[in-house]
């Protein structure tokens, strides 16, 4: 308990210290949009610091360790180019400047932003981030259930990549304004980067679940998926999306979350 207690101090401490500095980089550079470059880092910097402690106190299973600080890295990382050359010479997110408000000059740190993003989403990463810790204290190796994960994580890691690369030379085109993407992996789900990502987390937990109690480090993903199906993810997403031009037949074909063949019956109820 007194190892796991340490690990769960250094992620919150490594969580405090990652958001704080994306306070001082918001402030200076007047977007507080960089937070969500560092939703990929945070992870990468729990995933680190955990590593490095856990082979300080000499626990846990060395394969087991190395295997998910690599899938978190790889995931971290690419997640973090990818976003910071989506938002490069652009403003502030929409999302953001409508909390702060008029009243308030670009990157001001009020009580507001703090409220709703910055504390909010560290809160979520040290929930997310569970299944990483019980990772690093893991005692043994079930190589079963190892591959088990590595093969869900890469599933979603290829949703995930794929998915971004295929919207992101989708909106390059200027042709494509105003119009649905509903090609490769957009054809079987309306968000193959969402579905991705829950699936990246859920790989992490079965890399990680060798020991009954690290079974409670379940609400890390779930917490993941449900935010990503019913809150910050699809929902948002589909709200934002619902009056462009053939949506709503792209919605009536095509799963909301699953891969599935479209047009069947099970991709037309979600």
């Amino acid at each position: 308990m007194i190892t796991v207690g340490l690990l769960l101090a250094g992620a919150v401490v490594t969580v405090v210290v990652a958001f704080g500095l994306t306070l001082v980089v918001a402030r200076a550079s007047g977007r507080h949009s960089v937070v969500d470059v560092t939703w990929g880092l945070g992870f990468v910097a729990v995933g680190a610091v955990s590593f490095v402690l856990s082979g300080a106190l000499g626990v846990g299973n060395g394969v087991v360790r190395a295997v998910v600080l690599a899938l978190v890295a790889v995931w971290g990382l690419r997640l973090a180019v990818y976003i910071a050359r989506r938002n490069r010479g652009k403003g502030e997110d929409p999302r953001y400047a409508a909390m702060l408000g008029d009243d308030h000059p670009p990157g001001a740190v009020t009580g507001t932003v703090l409220r709703r993003v910055y504390v909010p989403q560290a809160a979520v990463m040290l929930v997310v981030a569970l299944p990483v810790l019980a990772a690093m204290v893991r005692p043994a190796t079930v190589l079963p259930v190892v591959v088990a994960g590595v093969v869900v994580w890469l599933v979603g890691f290829v949703f995930e990549t794929v998915g971004d690369a295929q919207l992101a030379a989708f909106k390059a085109d200027p042709a494509n304004r105003g119009r649905v993407l509903d090609t490769g992996l957009w054809r079987v789900t309306r968000h193959p980067n969402y579905f991705g990502d829950a699936c990246v987390w859920w790989g992490v937990f079965v890399v990680a679940a060798g020991h009954p109690l690290a079974l409670v480090t379940a609400v890390g993903p779930a917490l993941m998926t449900y935010l990503l199906v019913s809150v910050t993810g699809k929902e948002l997403t589909e709200r934002a999306m619902s009056g462009r031009p053939g949506y709503a037949e792209y919605v009536r074909r095509t799963s909301g979350f699953l891969p599935l063949p479209p047009g069947t019956r099970a991709a037309r109820a979600t």
